[in-house]
């Protein structure tokens, strides 16, 4: 089970005062996580934020512990990033898991918020500022167990990952062949945050506050970074903006060249973008295991698993452009008409009904309370509209098809029937993703 307040208080506690801290007050879940838990509280007249996993099991197969990421903070902060200050580590006497203490910054990570203020060129400059001191760092400047990115094993890894969450998802099965026949060749190492975008940057009008989440850092292509930033799914509303949500890429280039003094390589560029929107398809899949397995039930879990048809549109859209002409100018005609139901309430319309007794009770919410309601009546949602318009089917045949190599983009319609296989899923899971518009105009040619 997840702790409370309650429960953390006392652990809390004790990892203050071992640097000389007093007792911690008004301890406060942070709404939003995908991965780790944020806990804002007041001690000695400051605000401090308590990051923390889930459980001890959530950490077993990590690369590194906690103590190793505030080491490569610190070292970003020494750098000239605008990193916070870790306090303190916990411990396994304070008895409350794995975690550390930062003091807080100001600003929101909120980018629902930061991508409607105002002087957006100077956030993505600023952006680009710290993105480019992030890789100034080297190996021998952060603890030796942040790792080395083999880009062929981590091809492999993701390939492995695909199969054990059943390989039967012919979009993502195309992404990964993609990856396997355009691997670029190993550039020299700097230090990647691997986390680099909005939601994970802290801002307040015109000025970068923040740079949170460095528990995927590691040494590899400084183009990971740029790329993973600039995917569709973290430019949220602003799709037509497609540096971070916030700009041009030329313009988030230019700004990035002249502080790190490297030209950007454009081929390399979009390697990553499709190698990370895989890898985040395939981290989308991997949520549900974790809350199957039982290491982490928290609500998102699930809901974020139903994201991967996000990742699935959006990879189609990058691999499209190596399609033969012929083949990309057919026209999808998906089918989401939904069907009247008589007689006894479907399950859609359960769910319905559910998610409106939900909003009846929103006011009385608070904190992370409110937020997990809203994830709910998401989930409700997608279950509704699942119910109302597409059967979800699995094709593991033509994703070994495609891995093998005898399925192609230049084989005939195998495009246009991914693409309405992908209109159809993401309008079930999340009809509110910015990227399906575009889409849709793209492929079907009507809004």
């Amino acid at each position: 089970m997840t702790a409370g307040a309650d429960d953390l208080m006392p652990g809390l506690t004790r990892a203050m005062a071992r640097v000389g801290f007093g007792s911690p007050s008004a301890l406060e879940r942070l709404t939003g996580g995908a991965t780790m838990e944020s806990w804002r509280f007041g001690c000695d007249g400051d605000a401090f934020v308590l990051r923390r996993a889930p459980s001890l099991e959530f950490m077993a197969d990590r690369p590194y512990g906690h103590d190793v990421e505030a080491a490569v903070i610190r070292a970003a902060r020494a750098a000239g990033v605008t990193a916070p200050e870790v306090i303190a580590e916990l411990e396994p006497g304070d008895g409350i898991g794995s975690g550390f203490v930062m003091r807080a910054l100001p600003g929101t990570p909120n980018p629902k918020e930061i991508l409607q203020f105002g002087e957006a060129d100077a956030l993505l400059k600023q952006a680009a500022r710290d993105l480019a001191r992030i890789h100034s760092l080297v190996p021998g400047d952060v603890p030796e167990a942040v790792p080395m990115m083999d880009y062929r094993e981590a091809i492999a890894d993701l390939r492995q990952q695909f199969e054990e969450a059943g390989g039967d998802r012919p979009i993502i099965a195309l992404g990964l062949k993609w990856m396997e026949d355009n691997c670029p060749d190993p550039v020299e190492p700097v230090l990647v945050h691997g986390d680099y975008r909005m939601g994970n940057l802290l801002a307040k009008p015109g000025k970068l506050t923040g740079v949170l989440d460095w528990e995927l850092a590691h040494f590899g292509d400084r183009h990971e970074d740029l790329a993973f930033g600039c995917m569709a799914v973290w430019r949220f509303a602003r799709y037509d903006r497609p540096a971070l949500g916030l700009g041009s890429l030329e313009d988030y280039f230019a700004a990035y060249e002249a502080e790190a003094g490297v030209k950007v390589d454009r081929e390399r560029f979009r390697y990553w973008l499709i190698h990370r929107t895989v890898w985040w398809a395939l981290g989308c899949l991997k949520m549900a295991q974790y809350w199957r397995s039982g290491e982490d039930r928290m609500l998102e879990r699930v809901v974020i698993s139903r994201r991967t048809s996000e990742q699935e549109l959006d990879l189609l859209m990058l691999l499209q452009e190596d399609a033969p002409e012929e083949e990309r100018a057919v026209p999808a005609e998906p089918m989401i008409e939904p069907s009247p139901h008589d007689g006894e309430a479907t399950s859609g319309e359960i769910a319905i009904a559910v998610s409106e007794w939900l909003e009846t009770i929103k006011p009385q919410m608070t904190g992370h309370d409110r937020f997990q309601l809203a994830v709910a009546r998401n989930a409700l949602g997608m279950i509704a509209r699942d119910d109302a318009i597409v059967p979800r089917v699995a094709e593991p045949d033509l994703a070994q098809a495609i891995l093998d190599g005898d399925e192609t983009l230049a084989s005939p319609r195998l495009l246009v029937e991914l693409k309405e296989a992908a209109l159809e899923k993401l309008t079930a899971d999340v009809p509110k993703y910015p990227a399906l518009e575009a889409s849709w105009a793209k492929w079907v040619g009507e809004n």
